[in-house]
């Protein structure tokens, strides 16, 4: 039976007690932290700066697990979908959208999901477990190396809007975002960082101490609780809009950082002159900004079906009379099942395959 325990799930203290009790040198757990985050070493072997006995010490008692591409497919509109597959053999889904010299990674932090929210695809899967640190890093590489290959431009933004809710991971989540952003990890800006949230107030305001820098949004979709709770069961769950605000009231506190509300319109859901005055009333409350989104279909029996775009335009100008700041976003990758709401990971007998070819940066730009 295999016991090696995975080096990546280690942070730096870890491996600064595990080098002290072999009495190495400090600084092994320094160059060992180089090779796993910035070097991405997939071997001990490759670790030349270390000790060849040390190496031989490492790989008896420790592996270095990734996770994998299992199927890449590529949109009309350039938007590359990933199913990545996790040392387990579990699938989760990454998402990298380019917009001319911006291209932005939206990443998994669950292999599915437990909030159950009504218009998801995800939200229908059973949560099998969090993803480690590791693993959510992984992702974070493979769309970095991509971005410069089919798209000519480095990886600029990261999202936390794929499957799961990352505060439900919060630890290992907190973890990867430092990882990402260390020096010696894949040195990115935390402002380039945003984390997505159906709402979890107590975590929010943790998220507020631990990583103030980052950007926070929230999947709000209605600022009515009874309407909320009927799409989406966590919100009752968390103690309902007025935890939710409480919580967003000390994140801006805390960190003078905007919040921004993620907002699908629905038909005959959300659609109606009361839930446009909850949302201006709602939003008024914290300083924000409001992306109206188009609902994206998930299936054939789905319940749920996009609004007139005269919706979200009055949505939008509503919003601009408090001086609000709301823009409507179109969905991108939709002809993939890349679009927002819509990853499922329905990948059980694929076999490795890549379905795309490199995307010029004038067909991007036409497409947009």
């Amino acid at each position: 039976m295999d016991t090696k325990k995975n080096i990546k799930t280690l942070d730096k203290r870890e491996l600064s007690a595990y080098f002290k009790q072999l009495n190495e040198p400090a600084y092994r757990a320094e160059q060992v932290w180089d090779w796993l985050w910035n070097k991405q070493a997939e071997s001990f072997d490759e670790m030349t700066n270390l000790p060849k006995s040390l190496r031989e010490k490492l790989e008896e008692h420790f592996d270095i697990p990734k996770a994998r591409l299992h199927l890449t497919r590529q949109s009309s509109d350039g938007t590359i979908k990933n199913a990545v597959e996790l040392p387990d053999n579990l699938i989760v889904e990454s998402v990298i959208i380019p917009e001319k010299k911006r291209a932005t990674a939206c990443i998994s932090s669950q292999v599915g999901c437990s909030l159950n929210c009504l218009f998801c695809a995800t939200g229908r899967l059973k949560r099998m477990r969090n993803l480690t640190a590791s693993e959510i890093v992984d992702q974070v590489v493979q769309a970095r190396e991509q971005s410069l290959t089919y798209y000519g431009y480095p990886l600029t933004n990261i999202v936390f809007m794929g499957m799961g809710e990352p505060l439900l991971n919060y630890e290992n989540v907190k973890e990867a975002i430092e990882i990402i952003t260390s020096e010696k990890g894949l040195g990115m800006s935390p402002k380039r960082i945003t984390l997505s949230t159906a709402g979890i107030p107590e975590r929010i305001k943790q998220l507020a101490l631990d990583l103030p820098k980052i950007n926070l949004a929230v999947s709000l979709h209605s600022a009515i609780d009874e309407v909320r709770t009927r799409i989406m069961p966590s919100n009752k769950a968390y103690g309902g809009l007025d935890a939710l605000l409480e919580s967003l009231q000390f994140w801006y506190k805390k960190t003078k950082s905007k919040i921004t509300f993620e907002y699908l319109v629905f038909k005959d859901i959300n659609d109606d002159d009361r839930s446009i005055r909850a949302l201006v009333k709602f939003a008024s409350k914290i300083p924000s900004k409001v992306n109206l989104i188009q609902y994206n279909p998930t299936d054939s029996f789905d319940r749920f079906a996009q609004a007139d775009d005269e919706v979200l335009e009055a949505y939008r100008q509503a919003l601009k009379e408090k001086g609000i700041i709301a823009t409507v976003r179109r969905s991108r990758g939709q002809d993939i099942e890349a679009a927002c709401g819509q990853l499922a990971a329905k990948y059980e007998d694929v076999k490795i395959k890549i379905e795309h070819k490199p995307i010029s940066l004038s067909q991007i730009k036409n497409r947009q």
